[in-house]
């Protein structure tokens, strides 16, 4: 089973536009994401896929693996497809360019659930972690997931999942980390089906595989890291850096 990590790296992120190439300890955060990857030992490769000659020349300076983007893409799925396309490979991990603490043990559980699906009943693995803070429930930048007893996702939203219509019923809240693990099949599929109204309204890519019957492992990590999407998120990572 051949296992690349795919880090799809946008320069005019909307919220947080250069993000990749902000500061981090003293390198940018495309490249402490890179870096993290590899270190980790776990893939036949690690690639850095973009459209921004900035973020290639970053990469490409430190003998790092990178690929340009052929055409525009709506979301880091579909640049890694259009990159995967005619690579041999069977599984790829979607690494999250803004998540420069990526680690290990993580990263083995979402392959491990491939190793173990032999009847290949799983498209994608992600991961979740269990959040309490209402604020960051209530956070439209923190996509939630609700899942099944088997942990399959049901679906993913920005808003609250879900509702607390009842408080007295001890419902748990799960925020979805934006690292993934496809089979290759499953993310070709994505990238050649259109776009529906859910995934549109949400602007979550996720929800196009639930939309096309696509099943989805989810993995509970206690690893929350940080995902840099606005300057503030920046400033907590520099803080966690050091």
């Amino acid at each position: 089973m051949k296992i690349i990590a795919m880090i799809p790296a946008r320069y005019s992120a909307s919220r947080f536009p250069g993000k990749l190439m902000q500061d981090l300890g003293g390198k940018p955060v495309i490249t402490r994401t890179y870096e993290a990857t590899l270190a980790t030992n776990l893939f036949d490769e690690v690639i850095v896929v973009t459209d921004s000659e900035i973020i290639f020349e970053e990469i490409a300076s430190i003998n790092g693996k990178v690929m340009m983007s052929k055409k525009p893409h709506e979301c880091g799925s579909d640049r890694i497809a259009e990159a995967v396309e005619f690579m041999d490979v069977d599984i790829v991990v979607n690494v999250q360019g803004d998540e420069p603490f990526t680690e290990v043990d993580s990263l083995k559980e979402l392959i491990e659930v491939f190793k173990k699906d032999t009847k290949k009943e799983v498209d994608l693995a992600s991961l979740m972690v269990h959040i309490q803070d209402w604020k960051e429930i209530e956070n439209p930048n923190t996509v939630k997931v609700i899942v099944d007893q088997n942990n399959f996702a049901l679906y993913f939203s920005r808003s609250p999942i879900p509702f607390p219509r009842d408080k007295e019923v001890a419902a748990k809240y799960y925020k979805h980390k934006g690292v993934y693990a496809f089979r290759k099949e499953a993310l070709l599929d994505f990238y050649h089906l259109p776009m529906l109204t859910l995934e549109a309204s949400e602007k979550i890519e996720c929800i196009r595989y639930l939309e096309y019957g696509k099943r989805i492992k989810m993995v509970e990590t206690n690893v929350q890291g940080v995902e840099i999407d606005t300057p503030e998120d920046l400033e907590r990572a520099k803080k966690l850096w050091k």
